[in-house]
């Protein structure tokens, strides 16, 4: 009987111990490799204390998380945690009854947090006008310029000088073609890497107001003489089999990992695939740009996603939701997150870490998503925040496809995406007007 008792009072002991843990969802959009990093680091924390448990849940693209939280937030349920990519940021901003922003929650939690300690280029992006960081800096990237080392070996193109400009990029792409490659040159995320970073790194507006920063009045402008050759150069290279679209969002990363395309413009954090999956030798770059144009290359926009904290929780969740944040802002945790993934690193100290390290001597090219980022900005470089931009992208994809087809000319197509998109931007000024 005495060991009936105590075996149940045993039972009773651990089943309070695991009630007293404090669960925080976090609802992502990391899939493969990145999917990994992002349990490893649910676990990591979760090991390092027993007071709360992470729990991470994919919810599918970055659209189809930031619309499942919504209608969850709508029914009361909405997980502690939501990662929302870059271009949701305005939209974010608006929603101020669903979300905590992520400064308030730590100075309640009584964790220090200094937001001067992250890199400024990504913190600036996140950070509300009275000086206030909105949302946690998680994984942020930049568009760089991806190419396969093998292949230009093959086409006789000397693999440690990619090209730099435009002009070099349809060079080496007729090259490539010629040594047999069906795919000299594709690109993932259009609209992120050959109009928003294209714009930045040239030094000329997406959209004016500073690319939205200064105003809900901002409206699109990307159908300049600049943005109309461009488009056309890459038109003509479709013609020509040099560029080969492949699709929306992300649907070019594995295209270039497996090898079918030689050359490849998209996020940093491709990186991390490339090393991990790739048969060949990858190389990176920066992003091309041409070299006739006054003030190019400037800098690259911020790319990737940040975590928002939602609304409606209990104060003892919060402090969980601190303690995990300042987990993963240790210089030590930063770091490796940083030379796992490719994405930039989250403070100047997983920086340091890493340049000390000889992280990027031993892996030439990590730096360059960094170097990109740091530069000096200016008020037609510093990032594009502006609304309904989830739907802008979708609009520009819609008028740039037949033009990749060969069935519509680039002023039309951009002028058309302008003045659609400035229809939804019209609209969300008068909603969020007040």
């Amino acid at each position: 009987m005495k060991l009936k008792l105590s075996a149940l009072l045993l039972a009773a002991s651990f089943s309070l111990s695991a009630q007293a843990q404090t669960e925080i969802q976090w609802w992502h959009s990391m899939g493969g490799a990145l999917g990994e990093w992002v349990n490893d680091l649910a676990k990591d924390f979760n090991a390092s204390q027993k007071e709360y448990k992470v729990v991470p849940t994919f919810k599918g693209s970055y659209p189809e998380s930031m619309t499942a939280a919504i209608a969850a937030h709508r029914a009361g349920n909405a997980p502690h945690i939501l990662q929302v990519f870059e271009v949701g940021t305005a939209t974010m901003m608006a929603s101020k009854g669903a979300i905590v922003p992520v400064g308030e929650v730590m100075k309640k939690a009584n964790v220090t947090f200094d937001p001067n300690a992250y890199v400024p280029a990504v913190a600036g992006y996140y950070t509300a006008p009275n000086g206030q960081m909105l949302s946690f800096p998680f994984n942020s990237s930049t568009t760089v310029f991806h190419y396969n080392k093998d292949a230009f070996k093959a086409a006789g193109l000397d693999p440690e000088k990619p090209p730099r400009t435009w002009p070099e990029v349809a060079l080496a792409a007729a090259k490539l073609k010629a040594s047999g490659h069906k795919c000299p040159f594709t690109t993932s995320w259009v609209t992120w890497t050959q109009l928003e970073s294209f714009s930045a790194w040239h030094n000329t507006e997406f959209a004016s107001k500073g690319n939205g920063m200064r105003g809900l009045d901002a409206r699109l402008t990307f159908n300049s003489p600049l943005h109309v050759r461009h488009i056309e150069n890459l038109a003509n290279m479709a013609k020509q089999g040099l560029f080969v679209y492949k699709g929306r969002d992300g649907v070019a990363d594995n295209v270039f990992v497996s090898g079918e395309c030689a050359m490849f413009t998209g996020s940093s954090a491709v990186y991390g695939n490339v090393k991990r999956n790739a048969k060949f030798q990858g190389g990176l770059s920066t992003l091309p740009y041409y070299p006739d144009v006054a003030g190019a290359p400037q800098n690259t926009v911020i790319g990737g996603a940040s975590l928002w904290v939602m609304s409606g929780k209990k104060p003892e969740e919060y402090k969980g939701v601190a303690q995990f944040f300042a987990f993963l802002s240790r210089p030590e945790e930063a770091a490796k997150s940083h030379q796992r993934t490719g994405y930039l690193p989250l403070t100047k100290a997983s920086y340091e870490m890493t340049e000390k390290s000889g992280f990027y001597k031993q892996n030439p090219g990590t730096d360059v998503s960094v170097e990109q980022m740091i530069r000096k900005t200016t008020d037609k470089s510093r990032g594009i925040r502006l609304g309904s931009m989830v739907q802008i992208r979708t609009i520009i994809y819609e008028e740039l496809e037949p033009v990749w087809a060969g069935n519509r000319g680039a002023k039309e197509a951009l002028d058309n995406a302008v003045k659609r998109g400035n229809d939804l931007l019209e609209r969300f000024e008068k909603a969020n007007k007040s």
